[in-house]
């Protein structure tokens, strides 16, 4: 049951991140498109784990990641996902629990283990994911605690939920329980091959559901088949109420109504790793965002918390963001 109200509350994939470093070569080997997500199961899965080198495993998925970098902030959150009763689970579970997000559901006890996503990291800080996505998979309307989300002020969506047909229906719950409460639903786009397989109902989604968005200038080019950015720009304006488009090194671009702020990004000594970029991005953004803040201090948030995580391998901050943020634009929240 939810413990009070929320800033976020993320609904998502529980994915255990394995991250190794590789380089071209192995992508090419092993069959792997540079920079994708894709999709495996249990056979490939052991196969590409045991052809990999060296890895780190740490606690990962796109809205755990977020609803995390949230708290790291000093937000209030929450997260709903599935895992199941084994020791990646439970690393899992005690990882966000540790960082203080509400996270009730109870582990399956049987069928497939807790999800894990194996990370191939470039010499070029690129990073290839090859998603298995196990007991997360089975995540459903009913884990969708309605109270939870109707004291949420926004409930965050991950575009890679739309993949699994019971985990859709649990979309379809939380955003109508959301917006009958008078709350936001923000969502992300996830990956392009993602919107590639669901580009219609995506759409759908911006012009009717969601009320703000995520995406990266690859994502929003695939959305609305646009020949350049600035293209897309002008099909997903007024769409939803806003959009909060990354563009890696060119920093990000939010378009709310009239309102368009152009974020530099933030200075980084040594780009190490961009798994969770975009995740850390909407978690600095949507902290701004449900503690009353403007536009376009919601995107220098943002852009902290990114410079933060692509210091360093893994998708979940290693420092304060509330502490860096102090740092970079004084007391805010």
């Amino acid at each position: 049951m939810s413990g009070g109200p929320l800033d976020v509350v993320g609904i998502g994939n529980a994915i255990v991140d394995v991250l190794s470093h590789a380089d071209d070569e192995f992508l090419v080997r092993e069959g792997l498109v540079k920079g994708s997500m894709a999709l495996i199961d249990t056979v490939r899965a052991e196969a590409l784990y045991d052809s990999m080198g060296p890895a780190i495993e740490v606690s990962g998925g796109s809205a755990a990641n977020t609803v995390a970098g949230l708290a790291g902030f000093g937000g209030r959150a929450g997260f709903v996902g599935r895992v199941r009763d084994d020791q990646l689970g439970a690393v899992f579970a005690h990882d966000l629990r540790a960082l203080g997000v509400e996270f009730d559901v109870a582990p399956a006890t049987e069928g497939p283990p807790t999800g894990r996503c194996l990370i191939l990291v470039t010499p070029d800080a690129q990073r290839t994911l090859n998603t298995y996505l196990g007991a997360g998979a089975a995540l459903g309307p009913d884990d969708v605690d309605e109270a939870q989300v109707a004291c949420a002020q926004i409930t965050y969506l991950e575009g890679y939920l739309w993949d699994p047909p019971a985990a859709k229906e649990a979309f379809r719950k939380a955003s109508a329980v959301a917006h009958a409460s008078g709350r936001k639903i923000a969502f992300s786009l996830s990956d392009s091959f993602c919107v590639g397989r669901w580009r219609e109902e995506f759409v759908h989604l911006a012009e009717h559901e969601i009320d703000v968005l995520f995406a990266n200038e690859d994502e929003i080019r695939s959305l609305y088949q646009a020949n350049s950015f600035d293209d897309a720009l002008r099909h997903v304006r007024g769409h939803c109420e806003t959009a909060a488009l990354t563009r890696s090194e060119k920093g990000s671009v939010i378009v709310s109504g009239d309102e368009i702020h152009v974020i530099d990004p933030e200075p980084v000594a040594s780009v190490v790793d961009t798994t969770g970029a975009g995740d850390l991005y909407a978690a600095g953004f949507l902290f701004g965002l449900a503690r009353g803040l403007d536009l376009f201090t919601c995107g220098r948030l943002g852009s902290i918390a990114a410079s933060e995580v692509i210091s360093h391998m893994g998708a979940r901050p290693e420092i304060s963001l509330a502490e860096l943020a102090k740092r970079k634009l004084g007391e805010i929240a």
